[in-house]
């Protein structure tokens, strides 16, 4: 896949566009998809688009929290430091770092974070408690009229439990010092129903210096009513403190010097606290829908690191302080019509989003976590405002189109440690999009779809001008299309089929693990996917998701190479859940994540990656479930993460390029036992 095919490229030229966007419910019939094993024919705006119910969520051995994204097809979780730092997520050709250009919501409030100190985007899945999220929408590209900032490869929205059929206690203990235990239960409260929830965790690694990762999660959600009208307020809490091993330099481990789990510094780590308050309303009949949301919520993180040893400083090291403080508020409104145009059945959504930021961030030199100097420091105000629209119009019994789009405006307000780094930027960005669907014919539907979407730059660039810099623009356009099949024509059988091309506009990319700003070249991707759930019975479900894509600079770099450096190109999902009726079930899945080129010459490549997972469970009697999770079944010792860039080993060795990896954790046992009462 080294030349995007032609209809591809043609897609590229297109400049005016409109969107597919995610299904509001649908006008003829009211439909409630609860998981993969629901059709979403005549629901779904894309091939694309999927939803993921808690009963999959349940059924899925996982390592870390935010492995739950992983039900998105083609998205992969890695870590590459201590489990309290935000996963590293890979999709579409992305490697989106810790949450770039993939927006995620919990309850339809933002998780990613602009600007923020350790990466633009940075989103923290740890904040979740993973038994109450009741299912996972996701959807990809950027044709979709309610996803703003951070949507253009794709966006997942959490919805979470308002209420518990049962009290929940899960009591979980492994290998490595992991132990884990999860409270929560419903109540009647003052008309309406009050859902409670605690988690407290430990966790150390198997690192020779454990991670030490104490986490605390709390929910609490009063909520009234239903579907057709009703409200919510929800307060979400989370504290964690961990050490951190980071990646290694590979030549050190190639000589025996260095074991795969050991570290080149035994103070690096960090903290974060999470804290969020929302409120939503929500009423609906024949003629009109409208939807109401404000929440605000605290974020501050402290991340002690150290990549390049004592290349900078070769006394004292190089290890360096993020800090970030932030407190966010906003607002999501949207009032959907349902009617008839000429005589055409029609579904008119028309919604506003505001959100701001206020952030003080830095980045410091340290000794073993206390300060030693200042490298840089940013008070700044980020908001953003956007207005969209979206029209479905049912043309033919088997022929509906999805036109929208949506206007952003962003203004940004940095104070830096130097004069001519600070002041104020304005942007603004208009994204049409275009979906047709064609069927359902013979329990199939064709999707073709078009737009615009944008990234946000990190607000410190846009004022940056020392040192001869030039600001960047704050709001950065792409535009992609997507031509995709969805059927059920096989009995049991949902596959779906998808071709796809992206444009991405010049960046500025914050480099967070050494807090340079840099801006990139435009960039190109393309590729394919392929998406099957299979239920032959009530008993057995086989899945099988196939991505792969290709990322390319669209001209060559400094190094005369044009792949986008440590892009995803191959992502293999295979996974099979057996259910007996004597209370035994069990599920195996298999994750493949293919090399990827580690400089844009593909001179050096990264090794690719091999997890299988197992999990058996034994239904005890009708309140209690025993679960054995074996996690990378085969012991593998794949890397989980890898970089190419300069380091220096020791305050007496010379600098040296090379493979810096942080490996995948070795197999280990969970046992857990669940309540329900």
């Amino acid at each position: 896949m080294k030349a995007a095919p032609a209809f591809l490229m043609a897609c590229a030229s297109v400049r005016l566009f409109a969107d597919a966007v995610p299904p509001a419910e649908k006008i003829l019939p009211a439909v409630v998809i609860k998981g993969r094993q629901d059709s979403l024919l005549g629901v779904a705006d894309s091939a694309t688009m999927g939803v993921t119910g808690a009963l999959q969520l349940a059924e899925r051995p996982i390592l870390r929290a935010g492995e739950l994204l992983e039900t998105v097809p083609g998205l992969i979780i890695t870590q590459h430091a201590g489990g309290g730092k935000a996963n590293q997520y890979f999709l579409r050709g992305f490697n989106l770092d810790h949450g770039t250009d993939f927006a995620t919501f919990l309850d339809g409030v933002p998780l990613n974070m602009p600007s923020h100190g350790h990466g633009q985007g940075y989103a923290d899945m740890n904040v979740i408690i993973p038994e109450l999220v009741e299912r996972v929408n996701y959807q990809k590209g950027p044709y979709f009229a309610q996803t703003g900032d951070f949507g253009t490869a794709g966006a997942a929205y959490l919805d979470f439990y308002k209420t518990l059929p049962n009290a929940l206690l899960v009591m979980e203990a492994g290998s490595y010092g992991y132990g884990r235990v999860v409270f929560a239960d419903s109540a009647k409260l003052t008309g309406g129903n009050l859902l409670y929830g605690v988690q407290v965790a430990h966790s150390d690694g198997p690192w020779l210096m454990p991670d030490d990762y104490d986490r605390f999660n709390g929910q609490l959600t009063w909520s009234r009513g239903d579907a057709k009208e009703g409200s919510s307020i929800t307060l979400r809490a989370y504290q964690g403190g961990w050490n951190s091993s980071d990646q290694i330099p590979s030549s050190l481990v190639a000589a025996g010097t260095l074991s795969p789990y050991g570290n080149m510094g035994t103070t690096n780590g960090g903290d974060s606290r999470y804290l969020s308050l929302s409120a939503e309303w929500h009423r609906k009949d024949k003629a009109v829908e409208d939807k109401l949301q404000v929440y605000a919520f605290r974020y501050d993180l402290d991340l002690f690191s150290n990549f390049t040893y004592y290349l900078n400083d070769p006394v004292n090291g190089d290890q360096f302080e993020q800090a970030d403080r932030r407190f966010g508020a906003g607002l999501n409104a949207s009032r959907t019509y349902f009617g008839s145009l000429s005589s055409l059945s029609s579904e008119t959504t028309i919604g506003l989003q505001l959100r701001n930021d206020w952030v003080d961030n830095g980045l410091y030199d340290t000794v073993a976590r206390v300060r030693t100097a200042t490298t840089a420091q940013h008070d700044l105000s980020v908001g953003e405002a956007g207005l969209f629209a979206e029209n479905h119009l049912q043309w033919t019994p088997t022929f509906r189109t999805v036109l929208g789009g949506r206007v952003d405006v962003q203004h940004a307000d940095v104070t830096a440690l130097t004069a001519a780094d600070s002041g104020r930027a304005n942007s603004s960005v208009f994204s049409p999009k275009l979906s047709l669907v064609w069927g359902p014919y013979a329990r199939t539907e064709y999707f073709v779809q078009a737009g615009y979407g944008f990234h946000s730059n990190d607000a410190r660039g846009t004022t940056l001008t020392s040192v001869g810099a030039t600001p960047l623009r704050g709001l950065m356009p792409a535009r992609g299309c997507e031509v995709g099949i969805r059927t059920l024509a096989i009995a049991d059988l949902q596959s779906t089929l998808s071709v796809w091309y992206l444009r991405n506009g010049s960046e500025l990319v914050l480099a967070g693990d050494t807090g340079e700003l840099e801006p990139s070249d435009s960039s190109e991707r393309y590729g394919v996917e392929w998406a099957n759930y299979y239920a032959p019975n009530q008993w057995l479900t086989f899945d099988l998701d196939l991505a792969a894509s290709q990322a390319l600079f669209s001209s060559p770099d400094g190094d005369g190479g044009r792949a986008v450096p440590e892009s995803i190109n191959t992502v293999v999902s295979v996974g099979v859940t057996v259910k007996a009726g004597s209370g035994w079930s069990g599920s195996l899945r298999l994750r493949y994540f293919g090399p990827r080129d580690l400089i844009s010459t593909g001179d050096v490549r990264s090794g690719s990656t091999t997890i299988l997972n197992a999990a058996v469970r034994y239904q005890i009697d009708v309140r209690w479930q025993a679960t054995l999770e074996v996690l990378n079944l085969l012991d593998s010792a794949d890397q989980d993460i890898a970089y190419l860039y300069e380091s220096q080993v020791g305050p007496a060795a010379a600098p040296s390029t090379q493979v810096h990896f942080h490996p995948v954790e070795p197999r280990q046992v969970r046992l857990s036992v669940t309540g329900r009462f």
